[in-house]
Protein backbone atom coordinates (compact mmCIF):
# COMPACT_ATOMS: atom_id res chain seq x y z
CA UNK A 1 0.00 0.00 0.00
CA UNK A 2 1.20 3.48 -0.78
CA UNK A 3 -0.27 6.97 -0.72
CA UNK A 4 -0.25 9.06 -3.88
CA UNK A 5 -1.82 12.27 -5.07
CA UNK A 6 -3.90 11.66 -8.18
CA UNK A 7 -2.37 13.47 -11.14
CA UNK A 8 -3.75 11.94 -14.32
CA UNK A 9 -7.31 11.84 -15.64
CA UNK A 10 -7.37 8.06 -15.09
CA UNK A 11 -6.19 8.40 -11.47
CA UNK A 12 -8.82 11.06 -10.76
CA UNK A 13 -11.50 8.88 -12.35
CA UNK A 14 -10.56 5.94 -10.11
CA UNK A 15 -10.35 8.27 -7.08
CA UNK A 16 -13.86 9.68 -7.65
CA UNK A 17 -15.25 6.25 -8.50
CA UNK A 18 -14.30 4.92 -5.07
CA UNK A 19 -15.72 8.03 -3.37
CA UNK A 20 -19.01 7.54 -5.21
CA UNK A 21 -19.10 3.76 -4.66
CA UNK A 22 -18.66 4.01 -0.87
CA UNK A 23 -20.22 7.36 0.02
CA UNK A 24 -23.02 7.87 -2.50
CA UNK A 25 -24.05 4.73 -4.43
CA UNK A 26 -25.54 2.92 -1.39
CA UNK A 27 -28.07 5.79 -1.13
CA UNK A 28 -28.86 5.76 -4.85
CA UNK A 29 -27.11 9.07 -5.44
CA UNK A 30 -26.03 9.85 -9.01
CA UNK A 31 -22.46 9.98 -10.28
CA UNK A 32 -21.15 13.49 -9.71
CA UNK A 33 -22.77 13.78 -6.28
CA UNK A 34 -19.43 12.74 -4.76
CA UNK A 35 -17.94 16.08 -5.81
CA UNK A 36 -18.52 19.67 -4.72
CA UNK A 37 -17.42 23.21 -5.50
CA UNK A 38 -14.15 22.88 -3.55
CA UNK A 39 -12.57 20.10 -5.62
CA UNK A 40 -10.24 22.41 -7.58
CA UNK A 41 -8.82 24.08 -4.46
CA UNK A 42 -8.49 20.93 -2.34
CA UNK A 43 -5.74 18.39 -1.78
CA UNK A 44 -6.64 14.85 -2.84
CA UNK A 45 -4.85 11.70 -1.70
CA UNK A 46 -5.46 8.03 -2.32
CA UNK A 47 -4.04 4.74 -1.17
CA UNK A 48 -3.23 2.34 -3.96
CA UNK A 49 -2.28 -1.31 -3.93
CA UNK A 50 -0.57 -3.27 -6.69
CA UNK A 51 0.38 0.10 -8.26
CA UNK A 52 -3.15 0.52 -9.59
CA UNK A 53 -6.02 -0.51 -7.29
CA UNK A 54 -7.48 2.43 -5.36
CA UNK A 55 -8.42 1.19 -1.91
CA UNK A 56 -8.81 4.43 0.10
CA UNK A 57 -9.35 8.12 -0.63
CA UNK A 58 -9.63 11.38 1.24
CA UNK A 59 -9.68 15.12 0.67
CA UNK A 60 -8.28 18.09 2.57
CA UNK A 61 -9.31 21.71 2.19
CA UNK A 62 -8.94 24.80 4.34
CA UNK A 63 -11.83 26.63 5.98
CA UNK A 64 -9.45 29.43 6.96
CA UNK A 65 -5.72 29.93 7.23
CA UNK A 66 -5.37 27.74 10.37
CA UNK A 67 -8.29 25.29 10.12
CA UNK A 68 -8.14 22.36 7.72
CA UNK A 69 -11.10 20.09 7.04
CA UNK A 70 -11.14 16.45 6.00
CA UNK A 71 -13.94 15.26 3.74
CA UNK A 72 -14.88 12.29 1.60
CA UNK A 73 -12.83 9.73 3.50
CA UNK A 74 -13.62 6.30 2.09
CA UNK A 75 -12.05 2.84 2.23
CA UNK A 76 -13.10 0.06 -0.11
CA UNK A 77 -15.30 -2.34 1.87
CA UNK A 78 -13.11 -5.35 1.05
CA UNK A 79 -10.03 -3.48 2.30
CA UNK A 80 -11.32 -2.22 5.65
CA UNK A 81 -9.41 -3.07 8.83
CA UNK A 82 -6.14 -3.50 6.92
CA UNK A 83 -4.63 -0.08 7.76
CA UNK A 84 -5.59 1.86 4.62
CA UNK A 85 -7.86 4.24 6.56
CA UNK A 86 -5.14 5.06 9.07
CA UNK A 87 -2.60 5.45 6.26
CA UNK A 88 -4.73 7.96 4.33
CA UNK A 89 -5.69 9.84 7.50
CA UNK A 90 -2.06 10.23 8.61
CA UNK A 91 -1.06 11.40 5.12
CA UNK A 92 -3.83 14.01 5.10
CA UNK A 93 -2.88 15.17 8.60
CA UNK A 94 0.75 15.52 7.50
CA UNK A 95 -0.34 17.57 4.49
CA UNK A 96 -2.44 19.82 6.74
CA UNK A 97 0.50 20.36 9.10
CA UNK A 98 2.87 21.00 6.19
CA UNK A 99 0.48 23.69 4.94
CA UNK A 100 0.28 25.40 8.34
CA UNK A 101 -2.97 24.13 9.86
CA UNK A 102 -3.31 24.41 13.64
CA UNK A 103 -6.29 22.06 13.75
CA UNK A 104 -8.28 19.66 11.60
CA UNK A 105 -12.05 19.36 11.67
CA UNK A 106 -14.31 16.77 10.12
CA UNK A 107 -17.85 15.47 10.26
CA UNK A 108 -17.92 11.72 10.80
CA UNK A 109 -20.67 9.22 10.24
CA UNK A 110 -21.61 7.47 13.47
CA UNK A 111 -20.02 4.15 12.47
CA UNK A 112 -16.64 5.89 12.04
CA UNK A 113 -16.54 7.66 15.43
CA UNK A 114 -14.45 4.99 17.12
CA UNK A 115 -11.86 5.11 14.34
CA UNK A 116 -11.45 8.90 14.58
CA UNK A 117 -11.44 8.93 18.38
CA UNK A 118 -8.68 6.33 18.31
CA UNK A 119 -6.71 8.72 16.05
CA UNK A 120 -7.02 11.58 18.57
CA UNK A 121 -10.12 13.40 17.30
CA UNK A 122 -12.51 14.79 19.89
CA UNK A 123 -16.27 15.10 19.67
CA UNK A 124 -17.61 18.63 19.24
CA UNK A 125 -21.31 18.04 18.72
CA UNK A 126 -23.88 17.20 16.10
CA UNK A 127 -23.14 17.85 12.45
CA UNK A 128 -25.26 17.78 9.34
CA UNK A 129 -27.64 14.99 8.33
CA UNK A 130 -26.85 13.71 4.84
CA UNK A 131 -29.76 12.68 2.61
CA UNK A 132 -32.08 13.19 5.61
CA UNK A 133 -30.92 9.82 6.98
CA UNK A 134 -27.17 9.82 7.78
CA UNK A 135 -26.28 11.82 10.90
CA UNK A 136 -22.77 13.18 11.21
CA UNK A 137 -20.84 14.26 14.30
CA UNK A 138 -18.42 17.20 14.30
CA UNK A 139 -14.91 16.32 15.46
CA UNK A 140 -11.65 18.22 15.92
CA UNK A 141 -7.98 17.48 16.42
CA UNK A 142 -5.32 20.04 17.25
CA UNK A 143 -2.07 19.66 15.36
CA UNK A 144 1.01 19.67 17.53
CA UNK A 145 3.53 21.94 15.86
Amino acid sequence: MKVIEPSTADEYQRYYTLRWKILRAPWNQPRGSEQDELEQTSHHLMVIENDHDVIAVGRLHFNNIREAQLRYMAVDAAQQRRGAGTLILKALESKAAELGAACIVLEAREHALRFYRKQGYQLEGPGHVLFNTIPHIKMRKNIVL
